[in-house]
């Protein structure tokens, strides 16, 4: 059973088990989405990428600035290749999948942001991603100034005028813009929230082996995260697989002895999953 674990997350511990400068990115969001077509061909994928990013360095020209590449990079994606924000289907999952995205044309913060990044960097334009509140965004990091960038809404340059306004929409105006909400994000980072997004729309949707699958992939990326410890145990609950329910259920209490739920996590273990070993 640990073996069959092990052979159906290895594509994915690989991809993302190193030190995060030499993770790769775009690789890594292919392997998540190949958990949900396991046919995926990543390097089909990984070839759009790089065509796209030719095309981009052909238009700007050699020793472009890095506005111009921003100016480029938004007419390649958003005009020819046509991606798009899809506000329309916000949570359906395929948003999430890089292979979807390409393919439908249209994703979510995070996924665009993503191939906007993939497809910068081969471009020769460093970009991070930024976990801003509410909204994920990129951003270049210029010697004198850095700028931001919104994919979701055809790479669109924010100013920190524009910024204080979507917190204000988000927050009602009690939050001022901190220099804090715009660190940049690690890859690791970004492929966490990636499957964070995941997890909540396959829960919503009651898809609990889905769920299960997406928390065994946050737990390869963080594995001391409690929540998920906990969420997994849960989830394992759900398929009747007691002894691992119990396990993680017992592993988030010694994590979080003083968390909001602990007292009802306490209580499973006392009562549901007794029953089962007597």
């Amino acid at each position: 059973m640990l073996d069959e674990h092990k052979r159906k997350y290895a594509a994915f511990a690989a991809a993302v088990c190193l030190p995060d400068e030499e993770i790769d990115l775009g690789r890594a969001a292919l392997v998540i989405a190949q958990g949900e077509y396991p046919e995926l061909s990543i390097g089909r994928y990984l070839e759009r990428l790089d065509a796209m990013a030719g095309e981009v360095r052909r238009r700007a020209g050699e020793n472009a600035d890095p506005l111009r590449l921003i100016a480029t990079l938004n007419f390649v994606l958003f005009t020819r290749e046509g991606l798009r924000g899809n506000a329309v289907d916000y949570y359906d999952p395929r948003n999430s999948f890089l292979n979807d995205v390409l393919e439908r044309k249209r994703g979510i913060p995070i996924s665009l942001s993503v191939i906007y990044i993939e497809v910068a960097r081969r471009a020769g334009l460093n970009l991070c991603g930024v976990n801003f509140p509410g909204h994920f965004l990129v951003k270049h990091a210029g010697p004198e100034e850095e700028i931001v960038i919104d994919p979701f809404h055809r790479g669109a340059i924010l100013s920190a005028e524009d910024l204080q306004l979507r917190l204000d929409q988000l927050y009602g105006g009690n939050v001022p813009l901190d220099q804090g909400f715009l660190i940049a994000a690690s890859k690791k980072q970004i492929l966490v929230r990636m499957l964070s997004n995941l997890k909540s729309i396959y829960l919503q949707q009651e898809d609990f082996e889905r769920t299960l699958s997406v928390v065994e992939r946050l737990l390869i990326l963080e594995p001391l995260a409690a929540q998920n410890i906990r969420d997994r145990g849960l989830l394992y609950l759900k398929q009747e697989c007691f002894l691992q329910a119990k396990a993680d259920l017992e592993r988030y209490l010694k994590l979080a002895p003083d968390a909001a739920d602990a007292a009802d996590i306490r209580e499973y273990l006392l009562s549901t999953l007794k029953l089962q070993f007597h």
